[in-house]
């Protein structure tokens, strides 16, 4: 049987990325933190913790941390037949989700945050690429990913959310400053883009659609969403930008499509771990029905 006073210690380094603040998060010593986890990594034969500034979870650590977190939300779902096993002030579950920045931006964080104010459970978000966030879930680090992959992580089931439609789009400055000429190869190989960071493939592949062909693109890093509006507003470069966040701007000229009519429709799916949590299910139905209203 695993030790899951250890397994809570383990989880609490994690999460807090230090053993000092596990410590005060469980109110416990620290030695008492790092005593645990030495036993528990004794115990199953491996290293579980990277020590470093912040402490990470090994491969099997982050196995460990999802089972220890499948396990509360088990518990909660218990307390809900037998109250007496809560206790005078039950813990709430924590619930680890990866999210695409966009989508967060635009329409999930209305639904978690409605989601959150009436369950008893603490979101725990993740940002990453749309085509990476499903590695988080299988790694252990999460327990539910909004992902462009359609087949489910092992251990995971997978719904479609519906379709995020992107524009390429530019302040008409930028336009009649870098596009007089039309938007080509040529043109698109001079002109500033904007990429969220380094995994961003949307602008790329909008390219690689209009010219058949790939086209080295300058660009300028802004790992946020709403600061890449806001750089596309002011003219800094043309981005990829997510519609549902700026079709106001779209229809008030302050944002023109580079070309009309050419969206780029990225499918999104929802991946969650197969426990039978009725925590983890009423997240899950809460993300579906923001994202039925929201997305294409």
């Amino acid at each position: 049987m695993l030790d899951y006073a250890a397994l809570s210690a383990l989880a609490a380094v994690v999460r807090e990325g230090s053993f000092e603040r596990a410590a005060q998060a469980l109110h416990v010593t620290p030695s008492a933190i790092s005593q645990r986890v030495r036993l528990l990594e004794e115990r199953v034969g491996c290293a579980l913790v990277v020590r470093g500034q912040p402490c990470t979870a090994t491969a099997v650590g982050q196995h460990l941390c999802r089972h220890v977190a499948q396990v509360r939300l088990l518990e909660h779902d218990l307390h809900a037949v037998l109250p007496v096993a809560a206790g005078p002030a039950a813990e709430r579950a924590r619930l680890s989700v990866a999210v695409n920045a966009d989508s967060l931006a635009s329409w999930f964080a209305p639904a978690v945050a409605q989601y959150a104010a009436t369950a008893p459970v603490l979101l725990d978000l993740t940002v990453d690429d749309q085509d990476h966030t499903a590695e988080r879930l299988r790694s252990g680090a999460v327990l539910a990913a909004v992902t462009a992959l359609a087949k489910p992580a092992a251990g995971c089931n997978s719904q479609a959310l519906g379709t995020l439609r992107y524009v390429a789009a530019a302040s008409p400055a930028f336009m009649a400053r870098h596009f007089a000429d039309g938007v080509q190869a040529r043109t698109l190989a001079q002109a500033p883009s904007l990429l969220y960071d380094r995994k961003d493939q949307l602008q790329a592949r909008w390219v690689r659609r209009l010219c058949r062909r790939a086209v080295p693109l300058p660009c300028h890093l802004l790992p946020s969403p709403l600061a890449f509006v806001e750089a596309a507003l002011a003219g800094m470069g043309w981005g990829m930008q997510p519609l549902p966040l700026v079709q106001p701007l779209l229809a008030a000229g302050r944002l023109v499509e580079l070309v009309p009519g050419m969206p780029l429709d990225v499918p999104l799916y929802w991946q969650h771990a197969r426990a039978a949590s009725s925590l983890l299910d009423g997240l899950g139905r809460a993300v579906l029905a923001a994202a039925r209203s929201a997305l294409a």
